[in-house]
Parts: C-alpha cells; structure tokens; sequence
C-alpha cells in the first residue's frame, strides 16, 4: 500500500513538474518576435535587429521583430503586455518606455514594473549634440546664443515625448539657460532625416553614428562624462564648459509578466552570449553603444532605480509633454 501511495505521490509530483521542464526541454520550438516600440531606423530599432539575428542563430529558430511606433513609445508597450506570457515575444525596452514615461504621464496603460520579466540591459548610447552637415551651427556656443537672443525658436527633433533625445534637449536647455523649441516625432529615425533635410536645428542623438561618419551630420559634443570611442576627437559637454549636462539612452529586452523562468532564464544566457559576440560588440560600439549584459535580477533593480532616478530629473527640469 505504501509503495503505490509513494508511486501516486511520484507521478503527481511529476505531472505537475512536466509543464515546466517540457519548457525548459523544448523552449524555443517556434519563432520569437521582438516588439520594438518606435519606428524603423532609430537606435531602439537597429539595436533590436543587430541582436535579433544572432539571438536568432543561437536559438535556432526565427527572430522577427515588429515595430509599434506612437505615443512616445507607450502604444507599442501596451500592446506588448497583452502578449502571451510564454517567453516567445520579447519588448526591446528603453530608458523611455520604461523610466522616463512613468515620471513623465500622469497615467500610462501599464505598470512599469509589474507588467514586465527583465531579462537583461542590453547598452547605453551617450546622447550626441547634431546639427546638419550644412547648419549654421558650428559649435555649442552658436546654438546657446542664438537660443538666449530668439527663445523658442530653435527647433530640436526628438523621438518623441520623453525620449532620451527630449530629456537631453531640456536638461541642456535649463542647464544653458536658454529655450528651444520641441519637434517630437514617432522615433528618432524620422526625426533625424528631418533633422538632414533642414526642418529642424538640432537633435540630441542616440542613433546618429551613421549619418555621421556619412557626413550627413556633425557632431558638436558628447552629451556624457567621458568621450564616446567611436568619436574620439568630440568633446563633451563639460570640456566645453557646459556642467552637469549628461544624457543616454539605455536599451534592455523585456518579456511580459508571469514569463516562465526556464524561458526568462534561456533568453537571458543567450542574449549574455550574444552581447559577448566580438561581431555583435563591435557593431554596437561602432554606433557609439557601450555594452551591458547581466543578470536579470542586476536589470530589474537598474529598472527600478532609473524610474526613481527620471523622477527627480522630471521634476527639476520641469519637463512636460506637449
């Protein structure tokens, strides 16, 4: 009789282990799609795809990722946390979407930490000061007094509200005493051919590298405590006399809530992997990110810090949306 509760007990315990360690056996068996919440060609974008396709090889199977552009990343961040919690789909977060957003709405339609499983930070990209390749801006001093003498009327692009290109133009703003004007746009890729093409001033730039070395734009300063060493020869902000003017944007994967540790746990070895990958490092470099990585338990407290931290940069700055 014991012997066949034992067996009881045995088989159970097993059928209620099985869902998990199938998934943990067998995860991924299909396609993983990343919800990439702005539009193509901005930094948020690019980083996506350049991992997107060795986290693809890795895995051994599809990775498609979708672009959800509108409300300052917010749209595509909602619709991304009513994906089934299964590990099969991915947000490329960011320091927009998921810190600076929270402090910037008074309401957002999802919990910037309930609604997500962190799977790992993935880079940080230092904000650079660009103008167009043919502005009449040809240093920082030009933009500072041309800004005192007409305010509001030098334009900046961003990304849209609350984006590292936003937060960036008003801290300089407040920082420099002088006012511009805020152009937002869905992600920053639209923002930067505007900002080629003449319609706007100035953009402060995570995703700008190619325009730059193609000579389309021209860096002015690094918006960071250090110089970027895909720019050596820019200065920062502070060398140029400008105090305590840093900006970034961070990027990190998320999966929705109540994502299955064996899958939470497989993403983030993989993508560890991925970011170690000498092709996949040099191409973030190159585009002027400095790799992350980490656990996920690291990313989830880096989380909670920054939308702490965006808080008082919010309220200080007084940044608002339009």
């Amino acid at each position: 009789m014991n012997k066949q509760l034992k067996g009881v007990a045995l088989a159970t315990a097993l059928a209620f282990a099985a869902p998990g360690m199938a998934l943990a056996q067998d995860f991924p068996s299909k396609s993983v799609k990343i919800v990439v919440p702005w539009a193509p060609g901005g930094a948020t974008d690019v980083i996506a795809r350049v991992l997107g396709q060795k986290l693809g090889e890795r895995l051994g199977q599809p990775v498609i990722v979708e672009n959800k552009a509108g409300a300052g990343g917010n749209i595509g961040t909602a619709s991304f946390i009513r994906e089934v919690a299964d590990g099969y789909t991915l947000l490329m977060g960011t320091s927009s979407t998921n810190a600076v957003n929270p402090g910037l709405y008074q309401s957002l339609p999802f919990d910037p930490v309930r609604d997500f499983t962190p799977i790992v930070l993935v880079a940080t990209v230092p904000n650079v000061l660009v103008v167009s390749a043919n502005s009449k801006y040809q240093s920082v001093d030009d933009i500072v007094k041309a800004a005192k003498a007409e305010p509001g009327k030098i334009s900046y692009g961003s990304g849209g509200n609350g984006s590292s290109q936003h937060i960036a133009a008003s801290v300089f703003s407040k920082a420099t005493g002088s006012q511009l004007m805020h152009v937002p746009y869905k992600g920053s890729g639209p923002a930067a051919a505007d900002l080629m093409a003449g319609h706007v001033a100035l953009m402060f730039d995570t995703g700008s590298m190619a325009h730059i070395k193609g000579h389309k734009l021209k860096p002015l300063a690094v918006a960071w405590s250090q110089r970027v060493p895909a720019l050596p020869d820019v200065k920062t902000l502070e060398e140029l006399g400008y105090k305590g003017v840093q900006a970034s944007a961070w990027y990190g994967f998320y999966a929705p809530a109540k994502t299955p540790s064996a899958a939470a746990d497989r993403l983030n070895r993989e993508l560890n992997a991925v970011l170690q990958d000498p092709e996949v490092k040099k191409r973030l470099n190159d585009y002027g990110a400095i790799v992350n990585g980490g656990t996920r338990e690291e990313f989830a407290r880096f989380t909670s810090a920054e939308i702490d931290r965006y808080r008082r940069i919010i309220q200080d700055a007084r940044i608002s949306i339009e």
